[in-house]
């Protein structure tokens, strides 16, 4: 939805072409806005940063960005080149086609830039062959490019011959260059090429707004630190506006963050929206004229929206032959904000020459060994269903968080909802629901399987070694079970496994379906003598220790035959750490109850029942814990049932 004071049609235009061949005096042409904006620029008479300008044509709002055409700043170059969607080639007629026209029609190439155009200038210069021969030569420059076939206007910044031509010419190629309208939709994304300081209005940023829209007032976050601003005010072009819109030139001016802490390679963009990250799968094209094939990791310059990062890229498969494709790994130097489908350039570090670049597949790829990267890979380069699939298995019983692949995707969350629902459709994805410390997340079917073959076994394995348990202590199968992020989801995959007879829940232990506790003769002649004995001590039976050397049972035995009868109801573990027959403690109630007493203290149980404190205090506070008693003071209270 467009702001009532923007135009509906908005286009960005990028120079390319080498040095002094007329780019910012086309502009200046087609614009009345001269460029070059520094003092240096003036003297030499060359574009050394980049430069910005603007026109109107009807409801079309042409913004242009102007690149340096000299080697030795094609890094500037690059950090204006993110959101182009036309590229302006411009040629002189009198020097042809230079090194680096070439180098910069392959950037063009590289980032994809969906149409263009080629300004043939100084046609004033030149007699009417040798415009033909610079034509021709042009045209051959052009084949195997993403802009083969484009126009050629024939130009001259000094007498204004063919000016007209190049803008009717952009007015008629917006349609096809500005194919992004779906950008409106996603989140904000502004790269920033330039940052300074105004008196009286504090930092400004500017640069092309690649999606989304940016509103005066808009909380927003500076990445890759996640230093919070708000936007105090727009403008697009110079002009006051209360929203900026994908394809235009935006200048925002900052609240809450200094000069010191913003620079060109930095991003604006809603907080927690978009992924920082120093790793990446990409499809990478190493261009013909590369010097030679890429073997293993190659110290490299990479150039992504407004950044330049240092850092090394290897294919992932084997090398690849100038002019070949590969899929490959990049390593940054810094942290880096990007999401799946950015455009990059490559460049050698020195000397600085373009080497190739393509496209982001996984901007925060997981750090994988060289076989496991070679078998998840050609996925992650497929279609989105099937990098889905890959990070959904990547991330094990964690589960993938919709919110970490909102990030990664750089979509809406309801897109990204829409294909993760396609997916569980299919029976490719299974939905957790929300739970205690954790948000929704999408599960492989397969690990569900794996973590259902591995409960088994490990329930089959405690029983084996506890052959009397009644059951695994819930907390201790989980822990063994899910020792990492995947525990966050243990009560969803516990009901799963539930539901699918994997397991059985009894409170707070886990058991395997139909298994009941198993004894041997001995030990259930063993555990019968146990309670016996204890029923026959009454109150204040001997200590356990006694107890299993009078019964002459071996204490590994009689430890699990004592756990296993609490855990029956037959006996009953007092405070202290003292065991009594739970019928002993039934008869207790049952006298007490049947005194006529209203209160009582511990002197009067004690002697009524023939007590040491050692035991008394002990069984007065069970009784308590069972609303027998009420404790009030130094008395306690007989509470009987209506």
């Amino acid at each position: 939805m467009s702001s009532p004071d923007s135009p509906k049609r908005r286009l960005i235009v990028g120079t390319a072409g080498h040095i002094d061949h007329g780019k910012t005096s086309l502009i200046a042409s087609l614009t009345g806005i001269d460029c070059d904006r520094w003092q240096e620029e003036k003297a030499r008479g060359i574009t050394i940063d980049l430069g910005f300008a603007h026109s109107l044509e009807d409801d079309l709002q042409i913004g242009f960005v102007d690149v340096p055409g000299h080697e030795r700043f094609v890094h500037n170059a690059l950090a204006g080149l993110g959101g182009i969607r036309l590229m302006m080639l411009v040629v002189a007629a009198d020097e042809g086609v230079k090194p680096q026209t070439l180098e910069h029609l392959d950037i063009c190439s590289l980032l994809d830039i969906p149409a263009g155009l080629v300004a043939l200038t100084k046609t004033d210069l030149v007699d009417p062959e040798l415009l033909e021969l610079a034509e021709l030569e042009l045209e051959e420059a052009l084949q195997n490019t993403p802009v083969a076939g484009a126009p050629i206007v024939k130009v001259s910044n000094k007498t204004g011959e063919g000016v007209d031509d190049v803008r009717a010419k952009l007015v008629e190629l917006a349609d096809a260059a500005q194919s992004g309208a779906e950008l409106l939709d996603l989140p904000p994304r502004l790269p920033i090429d330039r940052a300074f300081q105004l008196k009286g209005l504090g930092v400004l940023v500017t640069g092309t707004l690649v999606s989304g829209r940016i509103d005066e007032g808009d909380e927003v976050a500076l990445l890759p630190s996640g230093r919070p601003a708000r936007v105090r005010s727009v403008q697009v072009h110079g002009s006051d506006r209360s929203t900026a819109l994908a394809g235009e030139r935006t200048s925002l001016q900052l609240v809450g963050v200094d000069l010191g802490e913003v620079g060109r390679g930095d991003q604006v963009a809603r907080p927690d929206s978009v992924t920082v990250s120093r790793r990446w799968l990409v499809r990478f094209r190493l261009l013909p004229s590369a010097p030679k094939t890429i073997k293993g990791f190659l110290p490299v310059r990479v150039h992504v929206g407004s950044a330049e990062r240092l850092g090394k890229l290897r294919p992932v498969g084997g090398p690849v032959e100038p002019g070949g494709e590969c899929l490959a790994e990049v390593r940054l130097d810094a942290p880096t904000v990007t999401v799946r489908g950015d455009r990059f350039i490559v460049r050698r570090p020195s000397p600085q020459t373009t080497l190739g670049g393509g496209s982001i597949l996984d901007p925060a790829l997981a750090p994988l060994r060289g076989k496991q990267l070679e078998a998840v890979a050609p996925s992650l380069g497929g279609s989105l269903s099937e990098a889905l699939i890959v990070w959904a298995e990547l991330q094990g019983e964690a589960g993938l968080d919709p919110q970490e692949l909102r990030r990664r995707l750089g979509e809406p969350e309801a897109a990204v909802l829409s294909a993760l629902e396609e997916l569980q459709a299919d029976g490719k994805l299974l939905r957790a629901p929300a739970g205690a410390g954790h948000g929704e997340r999408w599960i492989q079917p397969q690990q569900v399987v794996a973590l259902a073959e591995r409960a088994r076994q490990l329930l089959k394995g405690y029983f084996k070694a506890n052959r009397m348990a009644s059951g695994m202590p819930k907390a201790e199968t989980l822990r063994r079970l899910l020792p990492g992020r995947g525990s966050e989801l243990a009560d969803v995959y516990v009901d799963w496994l539930a539901k699918q007879k994997v397991l059985v829940i009894q409170g707070d232990e886990l058991n395997l379906p139909g298994r009941g506790s198993q004894f041997t003769a001995d030990e259930q002649k063993h555990a019968d003598a146990i309670v016996a004995l204890f029923e026959r001590q009454g109150l204040q039976p001997s200590a356990i220790k006694e107890v299993q050397q009078e019964l002459g049972i071996k204490p590994q035995i009689f430890d699990g035959l004592l756990k296993h009868l609490v855990k029956q109801g037959k006996l009953v573990r007092l405070p202290a750490g003292l065991f009594i027959a739970d019928s002993c403690l039934a008869r207790l109630r049952d006298d007490l109850r049947a005194l006529d007493w209203q209160t009582f203290g511990v002197p009067q149980f004690k002697d009524h029942f023939g007590l040491t404190r050692k035991w008394a205090i002990p069984l007065l506070e069970y009784l308590d814990s069972q609303r027998v008693t009420r404790r009030m003071g130094n008395e306690r209270e007989i509470l009987r049932p209506r």
